[in-house]
């Protein structure tokens, strides 16, 4: 099942789907995003993944326009260890190289310190990194 988030404008900024294939959550991020759209989608994926069980995330931000370095800050200090507080530990994000969004993707990527993640241009190595954590995992 997939849910979808909405700006004021009624356009999709986030879609949210637990994969139980490969046990975990996978997040498409698109358009512009605010930073309330940003916090919004966060912690609405965070919570799917904390009752989920799961403890990775596909994080697709390759149809974002612009960048989201205006959320950088609270997303490392703020959300980052809440999400590790809900069971995140492995955290792949997909970008499109030479954007805005991947130049703060690369900064989100070397200053996290709440979980690991690694940052790729190809959907396909992303998810073969992921799964060799998701599909190991077991609910404890």
């Amino acid at each position: 099942m997939t849910q979808e988030l909405r700006n004021p404008f009624g356009r999709v900024f986030l879609t949210i789907t637990v994969n139980d294939k490969n046990r975990w959550v996978h997040v498409n991020w698109m358009g512009y995003l605010t930073e309330e759209n940003i916090k919004t989608g966060a912690l609405a994926y965070t919570k799917a993944l904390q009752e989920s069980g799961y403890n990775s995330v596909l994080n697709d931000t390759r149809l974002i326009l612009g960048g989201w370095d205006h959320s950088l800050e609270w997303v490392l200090n703020d959300w980052a260890p809440k999400a590790a507080r809900a069971g995140l530990k492995y955290f792949a994000m997909i970008t499109t190289p030479e954007s805005f969004a991947e130049s703060t993707a690369s900064a989100f990527y070397t200053k996290l310190k709440s979980f690991r993640a690694q940052v790729f241009d190809d959907k396909s190595k992303a998810e073969n990194w992921l799964r060799q954590f998701s599909l190991v995992y077991k609910n404890s």
